[in-house]
Formats: structure tokens, C-alpha cells, sequence
């Protein structure tokens, strides 16, 4: 893939950013503004370098039409702020507002259009109405730089078929989240630990598939957890269950024991009477769990066991929690995960926390982004990746296709 460096000087040039700020508001202030900060190295790269900077990215799931709940007016204040400069906000996505405001940056200066999905092309599943919205993107500026890798397994117009219109190059957000992954699949150091958590089952079923030729442990927490129990013929209460799934997983159990790949579970489970911040809760057996009872976390003991089983592995993937740790008492198990992967960290292990969720609990739980080897920005990316599929917005910069 080619770099910033490949584009040469980039004084006075116009350059499309494609960067994910998909941040969570309440009402219109963000909540976590740790996509924005990470946005920011690789725009901060190309002001220093001179380069007017227009930059695209979309907030939530407007249905291809504006939406003021999803406008993109908060994240331009606070890229100003992290930036120290001002952030110049077009009305529209390619419109007369769009083209006065990129007309009217100097050298250095940054503009970021309205939300992109307000355009219904750049998700369109007809290539000729992507590369129409692609056309009227690149009308704006002289190159395009990829950063955004919560996006890059769509192909989108911003994502994809602007890089075939415009030169193009990886941005340095892109880039490292691709090595990092890397790192953890094409030659792990060993031992090799996936630890799964999150809602459901079905959204990691290629993941633990792929997983299951190369990883030496999975372990399994989150509320995908209870269809694993199930699959053992173990009662989940009321818990988060997806019986369409338990075959499958039984095959997954069955795959595991013959290749040697150890699936550690949940010995203990924190169950409680309701889904609430306040449900009156204790501890139970994971074999054992009470009908009319909601499983919330993993209990301390499976938090000893999890921790057990990284301290001595080398590298490190995790994605999705062990629990509902917006509520603090059902945080303890994600947060006894979250300190392994520090500790294992401080022995020299490379971790990789997988974006969405997890990322978003370690910011949550006041642990410094630093003591992790990589934190990733994009959740449905990392999963796709650890999958073993093909990025688009990745493919599309690495293929030879995207314009010289």
C-alpha cells in the first residue's frame, strides 16, 4: 500500500481524508471521543505538511437523506479542539455549501463535510451510483488518504471507489491497525489467546471458525457464553441465549477437542433478577444457573481462571466484554480481563484489544490506552480481518487498482 510519503509534496494540495468518527452522543455531546483523538495524528500529519484538508466520515444510520440528530456539528468542534485549530463545517456532503467551504481553505487549514451517508450513493449496492458520488468527491480535491479502518470492510464510495478516481494512499491510522493484526494471525508469537465476549454468538461465528485453526485457547465470556453453556447441556435462566446456534456451537466444542485448540469457559456466573443497574444479583455455578434468573457477567472465580490462562501467552486478541460493564456491578469480570491483558502486556505479550466494546470499556474502566500493544478503532473491521476476509478499502489501496 502506498503511504503519505508516496504522494509527494502536498503544499497547497486539496486531500480527502476518509476518517471514522462515528462517535456515541447523548443528545449532542459525545460520550467517547476516542475515535476523534485517533483520527487526529494522521490530519495533524498532512496541516503540518501544508495540504488543505477536507475530511469525510459519517455518524450513525441516517437512511440517505439529512438528519439533525446525526449531524456531524459536535465531532467538528471537537476535532478544532484536539487539533488547536478551527474545523470548518460544510451544510451538505458535495453540494454548493461543500464546494464554497473547500474553495475557501487556505494551506493548512481543515474543513470536514456534512455527514456522508446524508448522500444515499455512498452506500448504494450499485457500483455506477457509488462511483457517481465518488466523482463528485474527487471534483474536490488533488488525493485521497484511507484512515478510516472502522469503514474499510465496506465498499462504500467513500471508502472504496474514491481510491480508483483519485492518487491514493493508506493513512497512518489504517496502516498501524493492519500491521497489528497482523502481527496476531499471520505468525503469532505463541502461546496464541482469543478471548470472545459481546452479545451474541452469531456475530463472531466466522471468528471463532478461523480461530479455530490457529488460535492455541479461545476464551469465552459475554453474553454469547449461555449458548456454549447450552450447547453442554447446562440451564441459562433467562439469559442472553440463541437457540438456532447451539448446534453449531456443539461443532465448534467438537472441532476444538480435535484440534487440539482448548475453549475455556465461565466457571461461575453473576446472575441477577433483571437486566439493571441496581437488580439485586450473587454468584452461581455456570452449570447451575436458577430459571428466572439473567446471567450479567462472569463470576470472580472465572475471572481468576481467564487471567490464569493469559499471564503466559504471548500474543493477545480480545474483543467484546465479559459482561454489561456499563453497570458497575457487573463490570468486575471485563475489568479483571482488561488488567491481564496489562499485566501479560508488562511481560512482554502483544494484546490487541478489537475496537466497539472492548475499546470502549477500556476507556470506561480509566485504563491507560497505553499499557495495551494495540487498541483497535474498528470493530466490525478487526472481526472481518480476524476472519480471514478481505477488507475492501484495504484491498482497493493494496490491489494496484487505486489510481497512481
Amino acid at each position: 500500500m502506498k503511504t503519505i510519503d508516496d504522494l509527494g509534496d502536498l503544499r497547497g494540495k486539496r486531500v480527502l481524508v476518509r476518517s471514522d468518527l462515528n462517535v456515541p452522543l447523548d443528545g449532542t455531546t459525545i460520550t467517547d471521543d476516542g475515535r476523534v483523538r485517533a483520527a487526529v495524528p494522521t490530519i495533524r500529519r498532512l496541516v503540518d505538511a501544508g495540504a488543505r484538508v477536507v475530511v469525510i466520515a459519517h455518524l450513525g444510520r441516517p437512511k440517505g437523506a439529512p438528519e439533525g440528530k446525526y449531524s456531524l456539528a459536535p465531532v467538528a468542534a471537537r476535532l478544532g479542539e484536539l487539533l488547536g485549530t478551527p474545523v470548518r463545517l460544510a451544510e451538505d456532503v458535495v453540494g454548493t455549501s461543500a464546494r464554497e467551504t473547500v474553495a475557501g481553505l487556505t494551506d493548512g487549514e481543515v474543513a470536514l463535510l456534512e455527514n456522508i451517508r446524508f448522500d444515499p450513493r455512498e452506500t448504494s449496492k450499485v457500483d455506477a451510483e457509488r462511483s457517481s458520488l465518488a466523482d463528485d468527491l474527487a471534483q474536490l480535491a488533488d488525493a485521497y488518504v484511507s484512515d478510516g479502518f472502522g469503514v474499510v470492510h465496506r465498499k462504500q464510495a467513500s471508502v472504496y471507489d474514491i481510491a480508483k478516481k483519485l492518487p491514493s494512499a493508506v493513512g497512518g491510522l489504517v496502516l498501524s491497525e493492519v500491521e497489528a493484526l497482523r502481527r496476531a494471525t499471520e505468525k503469532p508469537e505463541r502461546p496464541y489467546a482469543v478471548v470472545l465476549g459481546g452479545s451474541k454468538v452469531s456475530d463472531k461465528l466466522g471468528v471463532i471458525s478461523n480461530l479455530l485453526g490457529k488460535a492455541d485457547r479461545l476464551l469465552i465470556g459475554g453474553g454469547m457464553v449461555f449458548t456454549f453453556l447450552a450447547a453442554q447441556g447446562h440451564p441459562v435462566g433467562k439469559s442472553l441465549l440463541e437457540e438456532d446456534q447451539v448446534e453449531t456451537v456443539k461443532g465448534y466444542l467438537a472441532a476444538a477437542q480435535a484440534k487440539g485448540v482448548e475453549i475455556v469457559l465461565p466457571t461461575d456466573i453473576v446472575v441477577a433478577d433483571s437486566f439493571a443497574a441496581d437488580s439485586p444479583h450473587d454468584v452461581v455455578a455456570a452449570d447451575s444457573i436458577p430459571a428466572g434468573r439473567i446471567g450479567l457477567d462472569i463470576g470472580p472465580e472465572s475471572a481468576e481462571l481467564f487471567r490464569s490462562k493469559l499471564l503466559d501467552a504471548r500474543t493477545i486478541v480480545w474483543n467484546g466484554p465479559m459482561g454489561v460493564f456499563e453497570f458497575p456491578a457487573f463490570a468486575a469480570g471485563t475489568r479483571a480481563v482488561a488488567q491481564a491483558l496489562v499485566d501479560a502486556g508488562a511481560q512482554g505479550a502483544f494484546s490487541i484489544v478489537g475496537g466497539g466494546d472492548s475499546a470502549a470499556a477500556v476507556r470506561l474502566l480509566d485504563f491507560d490506552e497505553a499499557a495495551f500493544g494495540h487498541i483497535s478503532t474498528g470493530g466490525g473491521a478487526s472481526l472481518e480481518f480476524l476472519e480471514g476476509k478481505t477488507l475492501p478499502g484495504v484491498a482497493v489501496l493494496s490491489s494496484g487498482r487505486a489510481r497512481d
